[in-house]
């Protein structure tokens, strides 16, 4: 069962750990090296996505209403060169000013089936940023990897925002049952696939023998679940039995 690993001081937390930690891995590259993570993205490019999410989201994650802002702004603008880590500086201390003083059961918006409150972004942005963190080591060589309980709940974020919110990356009509294992974390997800729909289960009782489709199960520490759902990795760094194919249809971003 998917469970939410923490609120809102335990996603600031991740933030204060994380943030500095791109931070230096940003400041440590050339801002003009790839990003082996993200195709075709420089670390350049990295930071103005990151500073450009927490822009966003200060201008609307605050307002006490759950009408749908306006859309994300664009890269065009953005300081370039050791400007742009200065913006982002300014970015993320906003960003954790709002955060820091914003009441997780405010009204907001969000684009998931999930309460439409503040809380949400607590929690997203805490994953956004620690992604990207794990992306912007990785332009330096080395990443270490996302804390268990917080890539827990990552894992849980995907399974019960994302992939309801119809964000998967492929959208071919799997049938089947796929079970996510992470003894690190001490957690375990059931998921049910009807063709595009993915229905995540609360109870072992409904994973019996004669299920449609093919099973599978995944198992690794919880960093490496994370990292494999956002694409990051593949999915062979898990031990997999079954039909390793339904996996993919759990890919988001």
């Amino acid at each position: 069962m998917a469970r939410t690993q923490g609120g809102k001081d335990f996603w600031i937390s991740a933030l204060r750990a994380d943030g500095p930690a791109f931070r230096a891995a940003v400041a440590a590259a050339p801002l003009d090296a790839p990003v082996p993570s993200c195709p075709d993205w420089t670390v350049l490019d990295l930071v103005h996505h990151l500073g450009a999410v927490y822009e966003w989201v200060r201008g609307h994650a605050g307002r006490g209403v759950t009408d749908r802002p306006e859309r994300r702004p664009q890269y065009q603008g953005r300081p370039a060169g050791p400007a742009a880590l200065g913006w982002w500086d300014d970015e993320f201390g906003r960003l954790m000013e709002l955060l820091d003083g914003l009441d997780p059961e405010l009204p907001a918006w969000n684009w998931a089936p999930q309460a439409k409150k503040a809380g949400f972004w607590h929690r997203r942005m805490a994953h956004e940023t620690a992604v990207h963190r794990w992306d912007a080591q990785m332009a330096g060589g080395m990443a270490e990897p996302v804390e268990a309980k917080l890539a827990a709940d990552g894992v849980s974020e995907v399974l019960d925002s994302w992939l309801p919110a119809g964000r998967r990356r492929t959208r071919t009509g799997w049938v089947g049952v796929v079970q996510l294992i992470a003894p690190d974390a001490g957690q375990e997800w059931s998921l049910r696939l009807r063709g595009e729909g993915v229905a995540l289960l609360d109870t072992r009782t409904l994973l019996d023998a004669g299920s449609p489709g093919g099973r599978t199960v995944a198992t690794g520490n919880a960093s490496d679940l994370l990292l494999a759902l956002w694409g990051r990795v593949p999915f062979d760094v898990l031990q997999v039995s079954g039909d390793p194919s339904l996996l993919d249809a759990l890919r988001t971003g």
